[in-house]
Order: structure tokens, then C-alpha cells, then sequence
């Protein structure tokens, strides 16, 4: 696939910030010409908006959520794998699993010489808890997806998967 990500220009993302009389004092990023910026915009409200119904209906946030389903997908997970794969900071996660674990959700085992290192899976009540959950998140997600096809949402996850991609290349470039 050829790169022409140089081929944007910068004036596609920008919009000026007029002075008091109508001249352009600067330059700043549109809020709906910039996929960084509606990317954060939607994933702050899509968080915020499943935070309040999930605690709200079963008594956890959004974040646990999150760690339910990792847990389901990847038993056993430490704290680190857990963090890589969703891209939340390690304490964050920690966090997550520690009220999981008072909620009887979620157990660590440590059979590593580090006793720091754990495995996490969740109990038979997280499990269920995950399964009574996981049909209000594809209702809200075809809620979400209403008006796609469904080559538009895998199109939409081909997007987001290059873009995760190239978030990596970046943060990698960086180090």
C-alpha cells in the first residue's frame, strides 16, 4: 500500500482563529476536520457514556469492563500483557484488577520467581457477569454502528487498525 501520508496537507486540519476583527490571528486544529482530535472526541464520550451505563446497570465502570473482556480473550494475563494490548497504563490496570478482585470478578496466581508477576483470570461471577454484559455492548455497538454496512465497519476497523499501526511506528520513532 503506498504511503501518502506526505501528500496531506496541512491546511486540511487547520482552521483559523480569527482576531476581534475578523483577520486570522493563528492557526490552531479543527475539531471536525482532524481525525486525531475526533478520534479523542469520540472515544472520551463513547468511555464517559459506557462508564455511567455499565455502573449504573451492574456496578462497574468502564475500564473493568475492558478488563472483563481482555480476561475472556486472554486468561491469565499479567498486568503488563493487559496493559500493552489495550493501551491503558499499567496502575490503571492494576487498579482495575484489585476492584475486580474485591468484587470476587476476578483471582491472581503467581507461579513466577517474581512474586510481583500475576496471572489473572476471572471467577465463574465474572465470567457470568462478562456474558450478562457483553449483550447491552453489541446492542450499544450496533446502536453506534447504525447507518454502516458491514463493509463500512470492517472498512471503519481497517482504518483504525492502520492507524493503531502507525501509532506504534510513531511511539516506537520516539523512544
Amino acid at each position: 500500500m503506498a504511503d501518502n501520508s506526505q501528500d496531506l496537507p496541512d491546511s486540511m486540519f487547520l482552521v483559523g482563529v480569527p482576531n476581534d476583527d475578523g483577520s486570522v490571528a493563528s492557526e490552531t486544529l479543527g475539531f471536525s476536520r482532524t481525525p486525531t482530535v475526533l478520534l479523542n472526541f469520540a472515544a472520551n464520550r463513547f468511555t464517559r457514556s459506557a462508564a455511567r451505563v455499565y455502573q449504573d446497570r451492574f456496578g462497574i465502570g468502564a475500564m473493568d469492563w475492558r478488563m472483563l473482556v481482555m480476561l475472556t480473550r486472554v486468561p491469565g494475563s499479567s498486568v503488563a500483557t493487559a496493559s500493552k494490548t489495550i493501551g491503558i497504563d499499567k496502575a490503571a490496570v492494576s487498579r482495575s484488577l484489585r476492584r475486580l478482585e474485591g468484587a470476587g470478578l476476578a483471582e491472581a496466581k503467581s507461579d513466577h520467581p517474581d512474586p510481583r508477576r500475576k496471572d489473572w483470570n476471572l471467577t465463574p461471577k465474572g465470567k457470568a457477569l462478562h456474558d450478562d454484559m457483553l449483550a447491552l455492548a453489541l446492542s450499544r455497538q450496533k446502536k453506534l454502528l447504525a447507518g454502516f454496512s458491514p463493509q463500512d465497519v470492517e472498512q471503519f476497523n481497517d482504518y483504525l487498525r492502520r492507524f493503531l499501526a502507525n501509532l506504534d511506528d510513531l511511539n516506537d520513532s520516539e523512544t
